[in-house]
């Protein structure tokens, strides 16, 4: 395709979602009676373009699985070549914006977040002053204007919106949200931890100073480890409010994850996905063996990708949890991609109809992994018929399972509606509700009394 000099296009992005995703754009010129006509066609990697008014630039992970930024530039008759404005590293871009002066590209360095700072031909500038215990999201900017917005919050500190501009050397506070919850008294620290085969991970523990300093204590703890997610520091409300009942809050920065690259993804991904559920299950047996918690005390949570990893965790390591709360799961590994949109998750998991997938699939699958007689422990499933990410059937047919085979007293409940999807989709006070039964579940169920 050629581009006219001058000339304003409109651009159109079209992803097919198969095995594998592929990506077209099309360009449409604004006084053209003419058809869009194809840029790029039936891409096999990640293309984010972005149309400027004498430039197209591109965030890409095609030859570089870190990503970059580009300029397309077209040719006649020819795919367009990619020249890099912003070359990989050895982190990942995990966001980035363009202003009308300024290119800003936010990284995932280990477990903390860096914004670096462009100018419009890829010369680094310098870095954001954000803090260093804090997560930062580039959230929005225009090519029109020197503003950008970004979001940045922390443990202890709900989401907060500041704005910058070239002319000013500080982000500025625009909005905040507002949370009853007072952050004095409570710090984080990074401890690390042998997984099963000595890879050393990192995990935040976070609570009241004296919870972190020492002895034994409630705690809860969560994962992600898919689809390259890496977990930085969040506020969330959950853990705010059993931080405040006395319990310890553990982050194991588990692979699966990219803090640590593409390379900490692709090890627990796909027929690897037992390295995650490994590194997860290492991190609950180091808080036991150093004496910061015990079995009876102790509570996981986690929802999506992370109630597989809770579910499989719950099946394979009961004898280290109290209580479990698995959110809008995937737990049947053998048919989840026969169920909705699931099978544009297949090069994430794997599929049953692979037979070099189905035996590590086998070999986790919740579902497929209880056992009759086994102490299960109390185990709360969320969802809802309204979920067309994790199919309902997964719930539903978890809990009946494990009501049959678990010998103990520990109850086995179904959090159940028939509106709630895989999103926060229920009205406020529904959502409310929610929350204080799973808060009410785990002051129940770990003996907290405020």
């Amino acid at each position: 395709m050629h581009i006219v000099p001058g000339e304003k296009y409109l651009g159109f992005l079209v992803s097919h979602f198969c095995v594998k995703t592929y990506t077209d754009l099309f360009l449409w010129p604004l006084n053209s009676e003419n058809p869009p006509e194809p840029l790029i066609e039936n891409a096999a990697y990640k293309f984010g373009p972005l149309l400027l008014k004498d430039r197209i630039l591109a965030i890409t992970d095609r030859d570089c699985p870190n990503s970059r930024i580009v300029e397309v530039r077209p040719r006649k008759d020819r795919e367009p070549e990619f020249v890099d404005v912003i070359p990989t590293s050895d982190r990942p871009i995990r966001e980035w914006a363009v202003t009308s002066n300024r290119i800003y590209v936010c990284y995932t360095r280990g477990v903390k977040s860096e914004i670096q700072v462009f100018d419009l031909r890829g010369e680094r500038l310098g870095e954001l002053p954000v803090g260093t215990s804090d997560t930062v999201r580039i959230v929005g900017a225009s090519a029109e204007q020197d503003e950008l917005l970004i979001e940045q919050e922390s443990f202890t500190k709900p989401i907060q919106i500041c704005r910058l501009s070239a002319r000013t050397s500080e982000p500025q506070l625009w909005a905040q949200r507002t949370i009853p919850f007072d952050s004095q008294g409570y710090e984080h620290t990074q401890v690390w931890f042998p997984a099963k085969d000595g890879t050393q991970i990192p995990m935040f523990l976070v609570g009241r100073r004296k919870v972190l300093a020492a002895g034994l204590h409630p705690t809860i703890m969560t994962s992600y480890g898919g689809y390259g997610v890496s977990m930085t520091p969040q506020f969330s409300v959950f853990v705010s409010f059993l931080m405040e009942q006395g319990c310890l809050f553990a982050l194991p920065n588990i692979r699966g994850g990219s803090e640590f690259g593409v390379d900490w993804h692709n090890a627990a991904k796909r027929r690897n996905r037992q390295v995650a559920i490994d590194d997860f299950t290492a991190a609950a047996e180091w808080l036991i063996e150093t004496g910061r918690t015990e079995p009876q005390r102790f509570a996981i949570f986690g929802g999506s990708n992370s109630g597989l990893l809770v579910g499989a965790a719950l099946t394979q390591r009961p004898d280290l949890f109290r209580a479990v709360i698995c959110m809008v799961p995937i737990l049947d590994m053998l048919r989840y991609h026969l169920f909705d949109n699931a099978h544009v998750w297949v090069d994430e998991f794997g599929t049953a109809d692979d037979p070099d997938d189905f035996p590590a699939l086998a070999r986790y699958s919740p579902y497929h992994q209880v056992r009759d007689g086994v102490a299960y422990p109390a185990t709360m499933i969320v969802s809802g018929d309204a979920d067309r990410n994790c199919n309902a059937l997964h719930a539903r047919k978890m809990t009946a399972r494990l009501q049959a085979a678990n010998v103990p007293d520990n109850p086995i409940i179904l959090d159940y509606s028939p509106f709630r999807g895989h999103s926060p989709v229920l009205p406020l006070s529904e959502r409310i509700e929610a929350l204080t039964d799973r808060m009410a579940f785990l002051c129940s169920q770990l003996g907290l009394t405020g």
